[in-house]
């Protein structure tokens, strides 16, 4: 059975940087793009940054690009999110998700298996 424990979520304040990290278990996970998503209170899950199997591939919301980054370690079946210079409006609760194919979608659907999520908060 495939299970995704995220970590690394908090209280920060405007401007500071968060590191979340997903460990995979029970899967086939270099096989598999892996995805972050988010959820704030009120609002649909929403799409964060997604990365290929082998990690030559990455995709980002239009509202993260280049503030954050996606990286995976196949090797430890981990998948990251480097979040930089953080704003108010990035307070949800991030995702970790296993795409159902190796390429990565957009979309909730498209991924087949999901963390239990990590609360980022941040203050103005």
């Amino acid at each position: 059975q495939v299970r995704l424990v995220e970590s690394g979520g908090g209280l920060v304040q405007a401007g500071d940087s968060l590191r979340l990290s997903c460990v995979a278990s029970g899967g086939a996970f270099r096989h598999y793009a892996m995805g972050w998503f988010r959820q704030a209170p009120g609002k649909e899950r929403e799409f964060v940054a997604a990365i290929s199997w082998s990690g030559g591939n990455t995709y980002y919301a239009d509202s993260v690009k280049g503030r954050c980054t996606i990286s995976r370690d196949n090797a430890k079946n981990t998948v990251s999110l480097q979040m930089n210079s953080l704003k108010p409006e990035d307070t949800a609760v991030y995702y970790c998700a296993r795409s159902r194919t190796a390429y990565y979608g957009l979309k909730v659907d498209q991924y087949a298996y999901w963390g239990q999520g990590t609360q980022v908060t941040v203050s103005s």
